[in-house]
Parts: C-alpha cells; sequence; structure tokens
C-alpha cells in the first residue's frame, strides 16, 4: 500500500469515526475548543430551528435572521451547557425564548394568520405552500403556549420532559395540554384539517 492510499484510508476511517460522533459529543469537542465542530451542529438542526421560528413568527426573513441570531447566542452560551437535559431541549430553549423576545418587541400581538396572508402576496415556490398554509391557519386559532407544544411535540417530536425543560413547565402539565390540544384539533379531522400526530 503506497502513501496515497494509507492517507486516503487514515482520511475514510476519520470521516467515519467523525459521522459515529452523537451531538453530545459534538458539542464536547466545542466547549473543548473545537469550532469546526459546532458547523455540523448547525447543519444539523439548522432546518427544525428555522421552521419552529417561521412558525412562531410567520415570517420568511424574520425566522431566517432568528435562526442566525440563535445559533450565535448558543455557540457564545455553549460553554454553560450541561447534559443534564438534551442539547436539543437546551437549543430549542434559546430558540423559544429568542422568539418570544422578538414577539414582544414588534409588538403586534400574535397574529400570525394575518402575517403570513400578506407574506403569501410576495413571490414563492409553490411546493409544500398548500401544507403551509394549512399550519399557518390551525396556528393562528391557538394561544402562542399551544402554538409552542404543538411544534415542539407534533412537529419536532420532543418528549414532554423536553418541552417542560423548554417552556419551563412540569411535563405532567405539559402532557395534559397536548391531551386537550389534541381533542380539541380532533374536531378539524371531518372538515380535512391537520391533525396533531403522535411522534412515534
Amino acid at each position: 500500500m503506497d502513501e496515497t492510499e494509507i492517507c486516503r484510508t487514515n482520511r475514510d476511517a476519520e470521516q467515519e469515526q467523525a459521522a459515529e460522533l452523537t451531538v453530545e459529543q459534538r458539542v464536547e469537542k466545542v466547549q473543548l475548543g473545537d469550532i469546526q465542530a459546532f458547523t455540523w451542529i448547525i447543519r444539523h438542526f439548522q432546518r427544525p430551528i428555522y421552521l419552529y421560528c417561521y412558525f412562531l413568527l410567520g415570517n420568511r426573513e424574520e425566522a431566517e435572521d432568528a435562526a442566525q441570531e440563535i445559533f450565535i447566542r448558543a455557540l457564545e452560551r455553549v460553554g454553560q451547557y450541561s447534559a443534564k437535559v438534551s442539547f436539543s431541549a437546551w437549543l430549542y430553549t434559546i430558540a423559544r425564548n429568542h422568539c418570544l423576545d422578538r414577539i414582544k418587541q414588534r409588538n403586534k400581538g400574535f397574529r400570525l394568520l394575518s402575517i403570513y396572508r400578506s407574506h403569501q402576496q410576495q413571490a414563492e415556490c409553490a411546493e409544500g405552500s398548500r401544507y403551509t398554509e394549512v399550519v399557518h391557519e390551525l396556528l393562528a386559532k391557538l394561544s402562542m403556549e399551544e402554538r409552542q407544544i404543538l411544534l415542539l411535540r407534533a412537529l419536532e417530536e420532543h418528549s414532554f420532559e423536553e418541552i417542560g425543560t423548554i417552556m419551563d413547565l412540569n411535563p405532567g402539565a405539559v402532557r395534559k395540554k397536548y391531551e386537550r390540544l389534541r381533542k380539541k384539533l380532533g374536531r378539524r379531522q371531518n372538515s380535512g384539517g391537520m391533525i396533531a400526530h403522535e411522534p412515534r
């Protein structure tokens, strides 16, 4: 085996090993000073964090800005993270607080549907637009607390314990609120509305 093949084999082995690292292990690497490891964390959480922000804030550009700011804050505070909770729950706590701060700052209440409809006047990709519209119509009828529980449980598939951590609520209370929410949403089934599903 020549030197080139040895280097390639070593590189392949390193890539396989890197692929097997868990989120928590990558966070540990960041905490030890390997900032490059945070790039993978951003790629891993970028889409779900953006969607979470988008369905809370109701605006694509604002959601993109919020997501970037959330990752910056997470990197700045990563030294404070402890594995007592999952990194995902810790990150979503930052996202939740950041989005709520933005909503308070703009002082426009929680009018997601009206914001969404005005935004729909702009050109956008048709793919998935009907699904997005259904989600927004659904969220517009819910309280902010209900929206967060629905997004975190039905769409992001967090456990009740993680949602309790993110929202600073008792997990048992979260479970009860979610069950009530499922019943409330169940009434929309016959009209073809979106129903919160139980994550697997």
